[in-house]
């Protein structure tokens, strides 16, 4: 692993200071960018929603050109990566120990690894706990994770891959590092953004790439979908076989024919 540290190339023994905001309340943003053998994939939209979290947060815009100067370096560093992930951090820069942010500039953390390609079906489990679609952090990608990291947990412990959110008024939100669709007959429906759903850059290519409705859909109408696919940066477009006890035939036709046209659309271009 080459881990890329405000401008310093190093190792997996690479460090931040220990009063990094990012540390010690979880100041900061973060993208995770697809590696494919070596090349990384949608980078612009990822920068793109990089600047429009950080700025969300009332972190200061990320300078990008920088940023994909840091990129190149770690991805120059091992180009043998077949399939991988990218991550760039970027946070408040060493801070007071408390919720106020200090005056040294943020923190830029990049570093790449290489994953096993996912499953092509999987299982999700859904969780007893709601996104706050009304939060002051709904739909920024921030470092806060924890209650991603115990809703993952909860998900393992019962046979699944994610977690599987509702909001606080009850609709179908996504999972915790995912967006979910569903199909109904003929209709590809995923969540609205304004449901607290992060808006995924796979979320995003599969609308403009496939076509699918954007509306509200009750938790329960989960249980009724004839077909489920989550998206996401490394899952791309993954069929659902199981959501919670119930099973689904994976992929279906219409799951078949979103991942069929993602693939494609994503070899002919590696920055839509």
């Amino acid at each position: 692993m080459r881990i890329w540290v405000n401008g310093e190339l190093g190792d997996e023994l690479a460090t931040v200071p220990a009063l990094d905001h990012g540390l010690t309340t979880g100041d900061g943003v973060f993208e995770t960018i697809k590696i494919v053998d070596g090349q990384p994939f949608a980078v612009r939209r990822h920068l793109e929603r990089l600047v429009r979290s950080a700025t969300g947060l009332g972190l200061p815009a990320p300078d990008v050109a920088r940023v994909e100067s840091g990129i190149a370096e770690v991805l120059a560093t091992d180009p043998g990566i077949a399939f991988g992930r990218l991550r760039i951090t970027f946070t408040g820069g060493v801070s007071p120990l408390s919720s106020d942010r200090g005056t040294t500039g943020p923190t830029i953390v990049i570093a790449s690894q290489a994953i096993e390609p996912p499953a092509p079906t999987s299982a999700i489990v859904t969780v007893p706990w709601t996104r706050n679609e009304r939060s002051a952090v709904a739909g920024l990608k921030t470092t806060s994770y924890a209650e991603n990291v115990r809703a993952l947990a909860y998900a393992k412990e019962r046979g699944g891959s994610e977690a599987i959110f509702a909001n606080t008024i009850g609709a179908l939100c996504e999972g915790t590092g995912s967006n979910i669709f569903c199909v109904y007959g003929n209709e590809l429906v995923t969540p609205t953004l304004e449901s607290g759903a992060l808006a995924g850059v796979t979320r995003a290519l599969v609308v403009e790439w496939f076509g699918a409705s954007e509306r509200d859909v009750p938790l329960a109408q989960l249980f009724e979908a004839d077909e489920i696919f989550l998206t996401s940066t490394t899952r791309d477009v993954q069929a659902i076989h199981r959501v919670d006890d119930r099973e689904l035939p994976a992929p279906g036709s219409i799951t078949a024919q979103a991942a069929k046209v993602f693939a494609e659309r994503s070899l002919d271009d590696t920055n839509p």
